[in-house]
């Protein structure tokens, strides 16, 4: 092999060897499973990144983008609703526990207080 050769192949396999930890892992998420909820609406964020939250006694349940339209005029306000809790298990960079992130999709309003 020549020299030139030799140079290319170490050069592609150090680039790759630097990328691979790059891809990460994808984070686990539990099936979804349909709960109802009790607890106040709020909006958190600042700017275009804000959500809405439903923060109960049990913990804190972010709305889906597409479901807020039907939460955004009850803020404030104490809500039960029933949907679809999708968990997600968060890490932080260094692969250390980082808490749950519970998301509700298919929102239904059952009751405002």
């Amino acid at each position: 092999m020549s020299g030139k050769f030799r140079f290319v192949l170490l050069l592609l396999l150090f680039c790759l060897t630097a990328v691979l930890p790059a891809g990460g892992k994808k984070e686990a998420a539990s099936d979804a499973t349909t709960v109802q909820v009790t607890g106040r609406v709020r909006m958190v964020g600042s700017g275009n990144f804000n959500e809405i939250v439903i923060s109960g006694e049990d913990g804190n349940w972010y709305v889906t983008k597409e479901e807020e339209n039907k939460l955004i005029d009850l803020q404030q306000q104490t809500v039960t609703v029933q949907g679809d809790e999708t968990v997600v298990e968060l890490r932080f960079a260094n692969g250390q526990p980082a808490g749950r992130r519970r998301t509700l999709s298919n929102v239904k309003v059952i009751a405002v207080e």
